[in-house]
């Protein structure tokens, strides 16, 4: 396969370093700076997710064979980044009594995007708050499960990855995951919504943006990859 050749091998490890070496730098400036620690430590977490991922995908495709132990640490951090960035989110607000303050009386508005279109309207209480919260929280409990699942079924052959067979795991592994991130970034599209106006001077949209892009996009391009050269067995 091509991406098993040296080319792909070589231009992965060099994007994979790159990216690390920028992002280490941006991480070291923080350091150097560090006036805002209640702000820049979610800041730092949040960056690191740039060399675990690039460095654990470029390891994965030069050991293929162990690559499921690779992505599970990557994986894991994911999940712990879609918490960080609510935390940082909630930080730059004041925290959870702060925002209550800001939003209570006001109402979620109707739209397609927020999936509430043919509902009520939702009231901004502290309910809803806890409801984005805990719906960021799961992926963060879910994640490691199925990692440890995943490689559990990987060392007793019943794993199979890109095999969509009901006989094996990685089906289950994939429906159960993709409910728990799809809670996870609704949760936070509608924390968002809510509090979009106070968090302007912020400008959180574009962090927000590429958090969805690293962790939602990944996932459905795996999803893709498994459509053209996974098996579908009965």
């Amino acid at each position: 396969m091509f991406i098993l050749g040296s080319a792909p091998q070589v231009l992965g490890g060099l994007s994979a370093i790159a990216a690390s070496a920028i992002t280490c730098h941006q991480i070291y400036q923080h350091l150097q700076n560090y006036f805002c620690p209640s702000q820049q430590r979610w800041i730092i977490r949040i960056l690191s997710i740039v060399p675990i991922y690039a460095l654990t995908s470029w390891f994965s495709l030069m050991m293929w064979k162990f690559s499921i132990y690779f992505v599970s640490i990557r994986d894991v951090y994911e999940a712990f980044v879609i918490y960080n960035f609510l935390c940082l989110c909630y930080e730059y607000l004041g925290g959870e009594n702060s925002i209550l303050n800001e939003i209570q009386g006001k109402q979620l508005p109707t739209s397609w995007m927020t999936g509430t279109c043919c509902l009520p309207k939702i009231d901004y209480d502290i309910q809803f708050l806890r409801f984005c919260k805990q719906s960021t929280l799961q992926f963060c409990v879910v994640k490691p499960i199925v990692s440890i699942i995943t490689i559990i079924l990987e060392a007793n052959d019943k794993f199979h990855e890109n095999n969509l067979s009901p006989k094996y795991g990685y089906l289950y592994v994939t429906i159960i995951y993709n409910i728990s991130v799809t809670l996870a970034l609704y949760g936070l599209v509608l924390f968002y919504t809510a509090t979009r106006d106070i968090l302007k001077p912020y400008d959180p949209l574009i962090k927000f943006c590429m958090v969805k892009a690293i962790i939602f996009a990944s996932f459905w391009q795996g999803i893709h990859y498994t459509g053209k050269i996974g098996k579908f067995e009965i």
